[in-house]
């Protein structure tokens, strides 16, 4: 039975989430550059998802006054581990101002050993490789209310609970298919890339001809 913990604001100080902790945002829309990021999900994956909602100032919140959020999120000593982090480490730069890292991304992992298929969403891992169902349905909902329902609370949780059985199958894989190198030099590289979707750079080949 997971158990979903809400805190506004930030996270409770003193809180250790583990050496690899399962990150995920919400947020009002899929520019980083445009839509503010609302929520943060954290899991240690021990069943537990905290999620951090984050208020702007106009809605009397305190925006990216977090700092025990922000120290977990750059603390070299924790690996942040993401599905699809490109998205959600443009979203948290340019929401709270800061440089995700190190992180690793199952998205990324998926699509460089599980060639046999072009399904790598989260709801196709969850089934696959964790043997779990998740529901998509509240993806779309108003992630910038103050008040948040049980169900949108129950989805932000769902995507970070199964990472950590997911990240272990995928990296049994890599390491199998003798790509786990390439895909940490994916991963390190994540960071500047969402900086390039920050600077508008999102669509560009910067290495082509």
């Amino acid at each position: 039975m997971s158990a979903i913990q809400l805190h506004k604001h930030d996270l409770p100080a003193g809180l250790d989430l583990g050496p690899i902790v399962a990150v995920d945002t919400e947020t009002m829309g899929l520019d980083p550059r445009r839509d503010r990021l609302c929520l943060v999900q954290l899991s240690s994956g021990d069943g537990t998802a905290h999620l951090v909602q984050i208020i702007p100032p106009s809605l009397g919140g305190k925006g990216a006054d977090c700092p025990n959020l922000k120290a977990l999120l750059t603390n070299p000593q924790v690996t942040k581990l993401f599905h699809y982090a490109r998205f959600d480490i443009a979203a948290l730069e340019n929401g709270l101002g800061v440089v995700t890292a190190p992180v690793i991304c199952t998205k990324i992992a998926s699509k460089l050993v599980r060639t046999y298929t072009d399904r790598h969403g989260l709801k196709d891992l969850c089934r696959d490789l964790a043997g779990v169902e998740i529901s998509k349905q509240q993806q779309t909902s108003d992630w910038g209310a103050l008040e948040l329902t049980k169900e949108q609370l129950s989805y932000a949780a769902s995507d970070v609970l199964y990472l950590h059985a997911i990240w272990a199958k995928l990296k049994a894989l890599l390491i199998r298919e003798n790509r786990l190198e390439i895909a940490q030099a994916a991963y390190d590289f994540l960071p500047v890339k969402a900086k390039l979707d920050l600077l508008g750079y999102a669509e560009a080949d910067l290495f082509s001809h």
